[in-house]
């Protein structure tokens, strides 16, 4: 059974910065995109940014300029650095891959349980 394991959320100041990491526990055949997505309260869950296994990166027009994917294929990782943080950046943040479990399984979506982020005016 595959696992998403989100870290590095907390509380920073207006300006600051956090660094995010996502790791996959479980076997894991190969991944094609991992993502981040957030949801802050009472809005609707929205994409952060995402990297395919050739590197191309994409990125919601907020995070352009700010926010930095990168992920390692050898430990099934995945990172957010996100800097010059705003109020509204607080949200959970969850992780998200597209991959196979096994040669022979389907293309799902797997996803983390979340982790805070809270910035601070």
């Amino acid at each position: 059974q595959v696992q998403l394991v989100e870290s590095g959320g907390g509380l920073v100041q207006a300006g600051g910065s956090l660094r995010l990491s996502c790791a996959a526990s479980g076997s894991i055949f190969r991944i094609n995109v991992m993502a981040w997505y957030r949801q802050a309260p009472g809005k609707q869950r929205e994409l952060v940014a995402s990297i395919f296994s050739t590197g191309r990166a994409d990125y919601g027009e907020f995070a352009k300029g700010r926010f930095t994917i990168s992920r390692d294929n050898a430990w099934n990782t995945v990172y957010l650095q996100m800097n010059s943080l705003k109020p509204e950046d607080t949200a959970i943040y969850y992780c998200n891959f597209n991959a196979l479990y096994s040669s022979g399984s389907t293309w799902e979506d797997f996803w983390g349980r979340g982790t805070q982020v809270t910035v601070s005016s």
